[in-house]
């Protein structure tokens, strides 16, 4: 793609460096910046850099934060005894957005997978662990993605729990709301008859 300055062209190719952002999307993205007033620019560039050097991580449970201790953390209205296992924080927002959970996070920062050289020393486990011996968690619900790296990741931590007093669950896994028996595969038709519910409590 050839841009008449070079200027342009820098631009352009630091839009490309962001996912799902392609030459020609982010030419129209450059090109609309150009149309704005140079105030509202600088805003936009200032308020991407200070995202980038001022979000912390939280220092209990790994979730992206503006202080040392994230707003989920700090709000004792949660549930602190509670803890949802997330591989990352896209997970945390997704969960937050169902407004059906009431606990804390802890973010692994990703799962076990030792094809892609990524073992436990990798995440955030020993941190999880510790929570449990010293924070009073009564129950670990693990929200990891249901594919074997999920489910390996869950059995390590599961084994590093043994003796301590709390109780590990998982997210029901099953057919989606809307799907087709026809379409589901293997596992994750058996995973719904596994974990079938009675029917007064599955129809509200």
């Amino acid at each position: 793609m050839l841009l008449p300055s070079s200027l342009l062209q820098n631009a352009v190719d630091s839009f490309t460096q962001l996912p799902g952002i392609g030459k020609k999307t982010a030419l129209r993205l450059v090109l609309h910046l150009l149309k704005q007033d140079k105030a509202n620019v600088e805003h936009f560039a200032e308020t991407i850099a200070k995202m980038r050097t001022e979000i912390v991580f939280c220092s209990r449970c790994h979730n992206i934060s503006d202080a040392n201790i994230c707003n989920t953390c700090s709000n004792s209205m949660r549930n602190q005894h509670l803890i949802c296992v997330v591989e990352n924080i896209r997970d945390v927002i997704a969960i937050e957005n169902t407004q059906q959970f009431n606990g804390v996070y802890h973010v692994l920062g990703g799962i076990i997978s030792p094809l892609d050289g990524i073992g436990p020393n990798d995440l955030q486990i020993e941190s999880l662990i510790n929570r449990v011996k010293k924070e009073e968690v009564h129950e670990l619900i693990f929200a990891l993605n249901p594919n074997i790296q999920g489910d390996t990741t869950i059995y390590y931590i599961q084994k590093k729990l043994t003796g301590l007093d709390c109780k590990v669950t998982t997210i029901a896994r099953g057919i989606a709301f809307g799907g087709e028996l026809e379409f589901a595969d293997e596992m994750t038709l058996a995973k719904s008859l596994t974990n079938r519910l009675p029917v007064q409590q599955y129809v509200k």
